[in-house]
């Protein structure tokens, strides 16, 4: 079955992080088998990434506000929406998924949602005035959004159960699919040099990783804290050569905040803030580590998470990472609670495990990976999703296949 695919989301800019890069790694391997993909966003057409996105892209842009309202994306879905066998709406929350749903709502073209992890609770304990103004919102538009899809894709079980708590009035039918993203490419010791050459003091450190925004929910905050208490309290021959590494964008308010707070802790000297990396030096920060770390208050997936199991790299994470489960029952790394004890358990364990076990568990963490994270494992489980709710594509084809239908 070949299936001709419309992805929306609200913009294709590389700055949004996981939803476009996943979107463009699973594009890229439903492309190699045959299937097209195309992509309409709310960017404007000038937009410089517009011009890069590696796939054709319909910029319906510019659009108002962070919400992205234009009056173009629903003509131009109504006008086109024959030319595709599917839309798949990236988010909620922006009108890139209502306008969808105001397009296609009556028609005889199917579409699906990725909801991304922003239907979890944890949003509305933290941000309870923000959730109030959801709620305005809520019965008229994404409650709408999510109960017209032909299905909710939800990217692991636990994402599926938390979403059904974040409004009591909630409907739809929900699917479970495998999620992940593409492993490493290039010499592993090659890029493993690169970083080395960049960080020349991180040669002889046992390295912990940290790679992703510097943001309140990832927990930077309890992982300083957690490491000048287990500095202080671990033997010097144990931490001696401890060093953390925060791999991602910290040039903003809240991450200089983190960076006055590890001075205040003393720990400034552990660490190596490396900025927004990529590419071979993204890997060699991966190949360099010896365990990644994320104590995330909320964590839909972790594409990080996934892709230090692809370098053999075990992690250490919070129970609110919705894959923990995943990671115990394959045993690619420790999982403790989103607090600073919780945090201080994980550094501390890992530093404590000896180094025989060490090793398994890395052979583990890759074994985790290909089974469960790998992108091919993601795009041929939307695929299946599809076809589980009567897609027949291009083609015409009439297969059936299973899924993981709630």
């Amino acid at each position: 079955m070949k299936l001709r695919i419309l992805h929306s989301i609200r913009s294709v800019n590389p700055a949004g992080g996981g939803p476009i890069e996943g979107l463009k790694q699973l594009s890229a391997v439903n492309r190699a088998h045959g299937h097209m993909v195309e992509v309409v966003s709310l960017d404007d057409p000038n937009d410089p990434w517009v011009k890069a996105c590696p796939l054709v892209c319909h910029a319906v842009g510019p659009s108002l506000m962070l919400y992205g309202y234009s009056t173009r994306l629903k003509p131009w879905l109504q006008e086109h929406r024959k030319n595709y066998d599917v839309v798949v709406i990236n988010g909620i929350w922006q009108y890139n998924a209502l306008g969808v749903w105001r397009a296609l709502r009556g028609t005889d073209t199917p579409y699906f949602v990725y909801t991304h992890g922003m239907l979890d609770p944890w949003f509305k304990r933290t941000y309870p005035l923000k959730h109030l103004k959801k709620w305005f919102y809520w019965p008229w538009a994404d409650y709408r959004v999510l109960r017209d899809a032909t299905s909710v894709l939800f990217t692991c079980e636990e994402e599926r159960r938390l979403a059904r708590e974040s409004f009591w009035l909630y409907r739809c039918k929900e699917f479970v699919v495998n999620y992940g993203t593409a492993g490493p490419v290039g010499n592993a010791e090659q890029q493993r040099h690169s970083f080395l050459e960049k960080f020349p003091h991180l040669k002889d450190k046992r390295t912990l990783l940290f790679l992703g925004r510097v943001h309140v929910k990832k927990g930077p905050d309890l992982l300083f804290r957690a490491l000048a208490k287990t500095i202080e309290r671990l033997p010097v021959e144990v931490t001696a050569k401890l060093h953390l590494v925060m791999a991602g964008p910290n040039e903003h308010d809240y991450g200089q905040q983190m960076a006055k707070l590890t001075e205040r802790l003393g720990i400034q000297d552990r660490i190596t803030w490396t900025g927004m990396i990529t590419g071979d030096l993204k890997w060699g920060a991966f190949y360099s580590a010896e365990a990644f770390v994320l104590p995330s208050h909320q964590e839909n997936f972790g594409i990080a998470v996934a892709e230090a199991l692809a370098c053999k790299v075990p992690v250490l994470i919070s129970d609110q990472v919705n894959i923990w489960r995943e990671i115990c029952n394959d045993r690619a790394g420790f999982v403790d609670t989103d607090t600073e004890q919780g945090t201080i358990n994980l550094i501390e364990r890992w530093l404590q495990t000896p180094r025989a076990e060490w090793e398994l568990m890395r052979q583990r963490a890759r074994i985790s990976f290909e089974v469960r994270f790998s992108i091919e494992q993601a795009a041929s489980s939307l695929v299946r999703a599809m076809e589980a709710y009567g897609l027949k594509g291009a083609n015409g084809s009439d297969d059936q296949a299973g899924g993981n239908q709630v």
